[in-house]
């Protein structure tokens, strides 16, 4: 009888260790599925990243525009500087209430993503117990018919001893690292709940934040109506600032065509006097190889008719082929509005800056945009922003965008003070300065100080910038880094 019970305890206990290896494995794999979260989690995660930058950016301009709007309030007359920052901050609040809205979408989904995590964990921790209960259980039922020690001295050699030593010894280490993650699980799963009324407790702000901007927003409609409607009983005072406004507008597109033509004329008038000093040089240079080649020949020739031979330096020139006609240059498409290398290099970085131009102001939002659009208030009548302006803070300094040499500094009756700054072929334009700091021919680097920008008599502190390459007018929106 000995043998066979030894020999089933044998069975019984590479069962047991078989068993709870297994199931060792198996849990952790299920809890490596859980620590390592899948694609849309880290999805996820980038999406709350990208929300609350955009959050915080949008937020920002908010402040700015309200600070901006107390200063310009503080006249008690309604004004189109006034009506055009009340449209920002309407759009920037709209905008903060459709990041809120996307923000508890996201909530919602990282809530149900926790709540999908704890349900696996939970199964799996009721799993683990199951299977350590049937385990222990197991186990005391064979040790109840059979003594582990018995099993150890059974063995019929010390080799065997150790063996079997060592299965017992994996058998208590699996068991106890099933209780570890068992308390690791556990500590997971209070994790999951936590982080679950976390976001719970968020999302419940975010509704209440959003409820507090529907309210502003509603406030910030009801006081542009009532701006419109005062406005709209100044006709008249509106219709002469229109009249007035066009008549600057085109003043400063005298100018800026005017510098531009200018500019254009020079470089053409300068590519041909170094095209004719060229060609001068090349005749030169022609004529002086002709008359040394003449010289040789006549030497050659006198030399053969005293009967003696000529100096191989003479011969050396007059066989020498002669050169051909300089094939002609595939013209250089950078240098088709005559730049120099100089400008040539500026006008293809300037290019490059694309969308990554410093603002002109650093604080501030575009209170009107490029391009051709209705009145605000004169109903049928459509105005047209050859730039952008740029509402401020009063008294806020103004500065290049970009290296290049002024231009022009001037003074238009509607515009206040107006730069002109030349990037090779391209031009920006900063008109309604209250002061200029920069001169004529003035080479200046991007970020550096030109101004500070003017104050009308509504409060409004508003500088108009424009980019101009060549004739064409662009949008300046495009070049500048977004905000």
């Amino acid at each position: 009888m000995r043998p066979t019970s030894l020999s089933s305890f044998r069975i019984v206990y590479w069962s047991a260790i078989s068993l709870i290896v297994l199931s060792f494995v198996g849990f952790s794999e299920s809890v490596q599925a859980q620590v390592q979260p899948p694609n849309q989690a880290q999805q996820t995660q980038r999406n709350r990243q990208a929300l609350e930058k955009e959050k915080k950016q949008n937020l920002e301009k908010m402040n700015q525009i309200r600070t901006i709007l107390k200063q310009t309030a503080t006249e008690k007359q309604a004004s189109l500087g006034q009506l055009k920052a009340l449209d920002q901050q309407i759009q920037t609040q709209s905008k903060q209430i459709g990041l809120l809205n996307k923000d508890l979408r996201l909530t919602e989904a990282e809530i149900a993503e926790l709540r999908q995590a704890s349900t696996a964990l939970t199964r799996d921790l009721n799993k683990l117990k199951d299977e350590y209960g049937s385990m222990i259980y197991a186990a005391d039922k064979r040790r109840q018919q059979v003594n582990p020690l018995g099993f150890l001295f059974a063995s019929d050699n010390f080799n065997q001893l150790v063996a079997r030593y060592r299965y017992l010894r994996q058998y208590s280490d699996a068991r106890q690292s099933q209780v570890r993650q068992m308390n690791n699980v556990q500590v997971m799963l209070q994790g999951k709940q936590k982080a679950t009324l976390h976001k719970r407790l968020e999302q419940k702000s975010t509704i209440g934040a959003k409820v507090d901007e529907t309210k502003k927003l509603e406030t910030l409609k009801v006081v542009k109506n009532d701006v419109v409607k005062e406005l709209s009983k100044k006709e008249f005072e509106l219709q002469t600032e229109l009249a007035e406004s066009r008549r600057a507008i085109d003043r400063l597109e005298s100018m800026i065509t005017r510098i531009i033509a200018r500019e254009a004329r020079e470089r053409a008038e300068r590519e041909a006097r170094e095209r004719a000093e060229r060609d001068r040089l090349a005749r030169l240079e022609a004529a002086r190889k002709a008359a040394e080649r003449k010289r040789a020949e006549d030497a050659i020739a006198a030399a053969e008719k005293a009967g003696e031979k000529p100096a191989p330096a003479d011969v050396a020139k007059v066989e020498r082929p002669a050169e051909p006609e300089p094939a002609a240059k595939k013209p250089d498409e950078r240098r088709n509005n005559n730049l120099n290398d100089e400008e040539t290099a500026l006008a293809s970085s300037f290019t490059a800056s694309r969308a990554h131009l410093p603002w002109p102001v650093t604080k501030g939002f575009i209170s009107d945009h490029f391009g051709r659009k209705p009145h605000p208030v004169l109903k049928g009548i459509f105005v047209e922003n050859q730039g952008v302006d740029i509402q401020t803070n009063a008294g806020e300094g103004v500065r290049s965008v970009y290296d290049g040499v002024v231009q022009d500094v001037t003074n238009i009756p509607g515009m206040n003070n107006v730069v002109a700054i030349q990037h090779g072929d391209y031009f920006t334009l900063y008109a309604k300065l209250k002061s200029v700091s920069v001169r004529v021919g003035q080479r200046v680097k991007a970020r550096e100080p030109i101004g500070t920008v003017a104050t009308d008599k509504n409060g409004v502190s508003e500088i108009q910038f424009q980019i101009w390459k060549e004739f064409t007018k662009l949008n300046p929106e495009s070049w500048l880094t977004p905000r």
